[in-house]
């Protein structure tokens, strides 16, 4: 796919966005899952995936801004790992939902419910962003 060459790429786009929700590898389900969600509510929702800043970047201007348009204030990211750096991409307006405790050993499904990783967390970061 040529948007992973360039960093990142829309996965699920709406005319005129109002909410953008930016996710990596298996964290793209829960973020189309609470996509759709909103989508049915009357929400209009772009999904992004970024799984390389440095690639994104690297893109032109236009590019980025074609992906993550400025004038959509209101984002949420979603990834298993450190939030450092994605307040780059949210902005003043989003929330970031990550890991930034070490030390957690259970399954991945318990894992992922403890710190978050579920449609209807990824939904209430959504909703509180949307106001």
């Amino acid at each position: 796919m040529a948007g992973v060459a360039k960093g990142g790429y829309v996965v699920v786009d709406a005319a005129n966005p109002e909410l953008i929700v930016i996710a990596t590898g298996s964290e793209l389900e829960l973020a189309t899952k609470a996509a759709a969600t909103l989508t049915a509510e009357g929400k209009a929702v772009r999904v992004v995936s970024l799984p390389c800043w440095e690639l994104f970047e690297e893109q032109p201007q236009e590019y980025k801004d074609s992906v993550l348009p400025a004038s959509v204030k209101k984002r949420v990211s979603v990834e298993a790992g450190s939030t450092m750096g994605w307040h780059k991409y949210v902005g003043s307006e989003g929330a970031v939902i990550g890991i930034d405790t070490y030390g957690a050993s259970a399954p991945g499904p318990t894992c992922y419910e403890k710190f978050g990783f579920t449609v209807d967390n990824v939904l209430a970061h959504c909703r509180k962003v949307l106001g």
